[in-house]
């Protein structure tokens, strides 16, 4: 049995991840459009602004005392799923 204080963290938990999908989904909407206004699949990935974003999050990370560690993950793997979406739906051009 799981007590009574950790199921009120849960709960809190699982407003935060509604939260969550939502940033997600607006995200996913300005993806779109940066997708519609890319000419070619080699612009989808650019090396650089992924490395000043991954400096950036560390910066605010340590800033707002979040382990860098964790946002570094989050950030890559969210990088790396934006990237995999912007293929998919890529509008081959050429």
């Amino acid at each position: 049995m799981v007590n009574k204080n950790i199921l009120k963290i849960r709960k809190k938990l699982d407003k935060l991840d509604d939260n969550l999908l939502n940033i997600i989904k607006r995200r996913t909407i300005l993806v779109n459009q940066v997708i519609k206004n890319k000419r070619f699949k080699k612009d989808i990935i650019d090396k650089k602004r992924i490395s000043i974003i991954l400096k950036n999050i560390s910066k605010k990370s340590k800033t707002k005392q979040i382990d860098p560690k964790i946002t570094n993950k989050i950030w890559k793997s969210m990088i790396k799923a934006f990237i995999e979406y912007e293929f998919r739906n890529f509008k081959n051009k050429r």
